[in-house]
């Protein structure tokens, strides 16, 4: 065991009514808008295939050529009433928003920047009124904040020499004030998402990172705060040097998720982002981007393995540079939600269905159970109860195998979205098999009623669409 000042120091996972509540939301929207939603991927008549965000460090575009862009930051098409109701309609539970991404402009008029919402046409507080649209709503707020930034003087990607060191404590300074201002401007937001935290300036600052986590968690009782932010003494980040979690979730899965059967990740709390585009979170206005976009049954899929592992998704937009929805974005969202409408009971609320393996033709997802007398769910449910089959990949042979974890038997199957029964055959004790469903071009959900192997056949009604083999 390594001894660590600014290691995680504990295993234990969170437990209070913020972060139930987070686990049980399962499904978030990201927001990644600011002045490269503007050129979206093109500089000077050249489009660069690459994240539209990085635009200002991909074309090599300089800090004042860069701030001049704060002058078409006119928010004509900006409707934070609109993206909250598209985010609610998909089924979203809350939101991820950037108040500062790599290029160092604010959305909110930080009073440690000129660099802000205050030097546009408009002046107008973007994140406030982002904030108070999704609260209207009853999405829950978290706040995206980068490390890394372009535009200060004082950021440093390593530390090299004196001046440097001198420098990067004057940048670390100005994030410190920047972030106690976001955290006492908006006290109502629940937690907030670090980024641009790669660097060997950061790694070398594991201080700065613990520190910052318990200042903002002073000022917000129960705020969350994902691993990104972290590094410990020795510069491991996300998990410390002992293996041991920093911060209140793991945070390293960008546009990837763990193998459907890595059951390690149910340790603990984690979460995932995904891009709707190529590779790209800002808004980028090319054929590249949009060669890449997912569809509705992509993304609800990577929702459903998501689950499954214990995990949240994290479904980034990127609005245009006028603050309109991209309507691709927009008819995505209507799709999913239409989804959810009716299968949302296999994602809100759930997380893996213990003993259950990854069956390959789908997952399986069950209710989490309550922690306390309260109604809030906390851990993944055991033994009799339900559990969802989430059918994503139709077998050929038109038949899903089911094995049965130990002592749990299966009394009927219904469809989730029109609560029709399904038919099924027992094959012994430890095995049945479900007729494969339709193609529908969406994943179709199966609620499976349980019970203990052993129950008195007598106290059940007979079910007719049971076959016994």
């Amino acid at each position: 065991m390594i001894a660590l000042r600014y290691g995680a120091g504990s295993q234990v996972r969170r437990d209070d009514p913020a972060m139930r509540a987070f686990r049980a939301d399962r499904f978030g929207q990201f927001v990644h808008w600011g002045l490269y939603a503007l050129p979206a991927g093109t500089w000077k008549g050249r489009t660069i295939d690459f994240a539209a965000e990085f635009l200002m460090h991909s074309a090599h575009v300089s800090r004042k050529d860069w701030a001049a862009l704060a002058a078409e930051f006119t928010l004509e098409g900006f409707d934070p009433v609109e993206w909250a109701r598209t985010a609610k309609a998909m089924g979203a539970r809350y939101v991820t928003v950037t108040t500062k991404h790599h290029d160092g402009f604010c959305l909110w008029p930080s009073a440690y920047s000129d660099f802000t919402v205050a030097a546009t046409p408009s002046g107008r507080d973007v994140l406030g009124e982002i904030i108070e649209a999704y609260q209207a709503e009853g999405l829950a707020v978290h706040l995206y904040y980068s490390v890394l930034d372009w535009h200060h003087p004082d950021w440093r990607y390593a530390l090299e020499t004196d001046d440097d060191r001198a420098a990067f404590d004057r940048y670390l300074e100005f994030a410190t004030d920047q972030l106690v201002e976001l955290a006492e401007r908006y006290p109502q937001v629940r937690g907030f998402w670090f980024d641009g935290t790669w660097d060997a300036s950061v790694k070398a600052n594991g201080r700065w990172t613990c520190e910052i986590e318990r200042i903002l968690k002073e000022r917000i009782p129960g705020a969350i705060v994902n691993s990104r932010l972290r590094a410990d003494d020795l510069g491991a980040r996300h998990f410390d040097s002992n293996g041991a979690l920093m911060g209140d979730y793991e945070s390293g899965y960008e546009r990837r998720l763990p193998a459907p059967w890595d059951l390690s990740v149910t340790a603990h709390d984690w979460e995932a982002c995904a891009t709707i585009t190529q590779a790209t979170w800002g808004f980028h206005d090319s054929a590249w981007a949009d060669s890449g976009r997912k569809s509705p049954a992509q993304i609800v899929e990577q929702l459903a393995q998501t689950v499954s592992l214990g995990g949240n998704l994290l479904l980034n937009f990127g609005p245009r540079g006028d603050g309109s929805l991209v309507p691709a974005e927009v008819e995505l969202a209507r799709e999913v939600g239409a989804w959810m409408d009716v299968n949302s009971a296999a994602v809100h609320a759930s997380g893996p269905a213990n003993g259950w393996e990854y069956p390959g033709w789908g997952f399986y997802t069950a209710p989490l159970e309550p922690a306390d007398a309260s109604d809030t769910p906390a851990e993944p449910a055991h033994g009799a109860g339900v559990v969802h089959a989430v059918v994503t990949r139709i077998p050929v042979s038109g038949v899903l195998p089911v094995e049965l974890p130990p002592g749990v038997e299966v009394r009927s199957i219904r469809a989730l979205a029109d609560g029709a029964d399904v038919p099924f055959t027992v094959l012994d004790g430890r095995s049945l098999r479900i007729p494969a469903p339709a193609s529908a071009g969406m994943p179709v959900v199966f609620a499976l009623e349980l019970g203990a192997a052993g129950d008195d056949p007598a106290l059940r009604e007979p079910n007719p669409d049971v076959a016994l083999v």
